[in-house]
């Protein structure tokens, strides 16, 4: 289990962020969206309502994660076997998205965004990105 600071909780559950930068930055990811349309240049991505809608769906997945900062591993568990055994989604993607996540969090929220605000969204991500990769291990 995972310990929380005040801090790190309080930072965590006052943050929210956009998908579109993962997408737009990580061509790549496109291959498990085939039936989403046009996902070749960042216009198309800005204005696909497949991506917005879906970009929903990941934020309420880690607005769950927020719910149950103290067992995210369990509130995961039925998502990883999804990504995993179903969707068949390369692990990595999780890595690559909190990296996204974390560097579109640190531009909005500019010098805000200072180490301890850093280290609290990156661990919590961690967390996130492992419970999301339990399946695969």
């Amino acid at each position: 289990m995972v310990e929380w600071t005040d801090f790190e909780r309080a930072t965590i559950q006052n943050r929210h962020s956009l998908f579109f930068f993962f997408f737009i930055h990580h061509y790549k990811t496109g291959r498990y969206f085939g039936a989403f349309g046009n996902l070749y240049n960042p216009t198309a991505i800005k204005s696909n309502p497949m991506i917005a809608n879906h970009g929903k769906v990941v934020l309420h997945g880690l607005d769950r994660a927020v719910k149950n900062m103290d067992n995210i591993k369990e509130a995961y568990a039925e998502l990883s076997v999804l990504h995993s055994e179903k969707l068949h989604v390369d692990p990595d993607n999780f890595r690559l998205l909190s990296d996204c996540l974390t560097i579109e969090v640190g531009a909005r929220m500019g010098k805000d965004f200072n180490g301890e605000v850093q280290a609290a969204f990156q661990k919590f991500l961690l967390v996130v990105v492992s419970a999301l990769g339990r399946q695969y291990h």
